[in-house]
């Protein structure tokens, strides 16, 4: 099993939901997020002062899959986000030892 955990635009949240639905992920967590990276933010004017907006907001998406679902959610995931321009995101892969189904004690592929 692996995490699969992307950072993405907050306007392509639905997208990306729909794409991995279809390729059958069941289930996943989405958290609101600040961050940045090569953009390094931008700059802004209020009222007539000029500041430095270094954190944009961003949506977390975190799934975990069984291992042959790993690239096609990958795939599906960099697919639906990608506007081609800076800051579209990135997708991480990490491994996943276990999981449990608190409800039923289920473990591993079953509690997924």
């Amino acid at each position: 099993m692996k995490l699969v955990k992307a950072v993405i635009k907050p306007f392509k949240l639905e997208e990306v939901k729909e794409a991995l639905t279809q390729i059958g992920v069941n289930g996943m967590t989405v958290t609101e997020v600040k961050g940045f990276g090569r953009q390094k933010g931008h700059t802004e004017i209020y009222r007539g002062s000029e500041y430095t907006v270094d954190f944009l907001p961003k949506t977390m998406v975190e799934t975990v899959v069984e291992d042959d679902v790993v690239a096609k959610a990958v795939e599906a995931i960099a697919k639906t986000a990608k506007t081609g321009k800076i800051g579209d995101g990135k997708v991480f892969v990490l491994p996943v030892e276990s999981v449990v189904r608190i409800r039923t004690d289920e473990t591993g592929a079953e509690a997924l």
